[in-house]
């Protein structure tokens, strides 16, 4: 599997990582799957403390032992679950973060994490505090580099002009197209996007129709039922040489401004296909053009 560069950093990952959100609280089926990803070329692994309060990391560290070497390792940190693992409040301070570090270490059975992430925040919280609890890490050797996963541009600007972020975690996808606002604002500061839920909560899955469905119920981001249809329709008639899922993976791909897909795997069968979209031939760029022209461009700005 092709690797590309994370930001201006000395990490290259491969153009499909692995979310390890969706593992699930099996811990033979969690361990499965990620030797599953390791055997088919993918080396960037992508969890959080919050998951399953901790379990998570649990599950990936033990998985890798051995292995850690081959393994570009990412998690989040900002989420201050409550004794009782009901439910938890947001904490960017320099305190906790420095402190939650050793515990996703004790968890991940590591003695550093490659990239760092804080997993939300806002305009309001104290960022040259947060900024420096990460550069700390950084100089005592506990991670390499760190990035936030945010979709708040006012937040990404702000620690793209007064840190050394390499990345940006967010959702990104042919259906939601708002990361793009972003794109040269990133591309000309060095940052990279990661991008999850690539295939839109499995609308863009070639077995999509009980997905598709409970969009009458609900709409998916600013689309109704019908819009969906017509939208998943039209961009299928485009590509017809490609699966819809390949497509999906392909069009975010497209940009180099994206490092990483990160799409969840829950089975092995959904590891293979979603590694089969990634290193299926690319779209062609008028392939690319014909699909913006037919999907939404919504900003955050104008959900603002």
């Amino acid at each position: 599997m092709k690797k590309r560069q994370l930001g201006n950093s000395d990490l290259y990952i491969t153009e499909m990582g692995l979310g390890c959100m969706s593992l699930g609280t099996e811990e033979n089926q969690a361990n499965r799957i990620i030797h599953e990803a390791i055997d088919l070329g993918i080396n960037f692994f992508d969890t959080a403390d919050l998951y399953n309060y901790g379990l998570n990391e649990e599950f990936v560290g033990r998985a890798l032992k051995g292995k850690r070497d081959q393994i570009v390792l990412t998690t989040k940190v900002g989420n201050r679950w409550t004794e009782e693992k009901n439910g938890w409040s947001w904490d960017p301070s320099k305190a906790y973060i420095k402190a939650e570090v050793k515990e996703s270490l004790r968890r991940l059975q590591t003695d550093y994490i490659d990239l760092y992430q804080l997993h939300g925040g806002t305009i309001e919280d104290p960022i040259d505090e947060t900024i420096e609890a990460f550069e700390e890490l950084k100089q005592e050797g506990l991670i390499r580099h760190y990035g936030i996963s945010s979709i708040r541009p006012n937040v990404i600007r702000e620690y793209a002009k007064r840190s050394n972020i390499i990345s940006v975690l967010m959702e990104y996808s042919l259906l939601n197209r708002r990361p793009e606002e972003c794109f040269s604002f990133l591309q000309d500061n060095q940052i990279s996007v990661i991008a999850r839920g690539p295939l839109a909560k499995g609308l863009l899955t070639d077995s999509n129709e009980r997905k598709v469905e409970k969009v009458k119920e609900k709409d998916y981001l600013s689309y109704s039922y019908n819009e969906l249809t017509k939208t998943l329709a039209a961009v299928t008639e485009i590509t017809n040489a490609h699966s819809l899922t390949e497509t999906a993976i392909q069009y975010c791909l497209h940009d180099p401004t994206v490092a990483s897909v990160i799409p969840g795997a829950s089975s092995i069968q959904q590891l293979r296909e979603n590694v089969q979209a990634t290193t299926h031939s690319p779209l062609a760029l008028e392939e690319y053009k014909q699909i913006q022209a037919v999907v939404k461009f919504d900003t955050y700005t104008s959900h603002r």
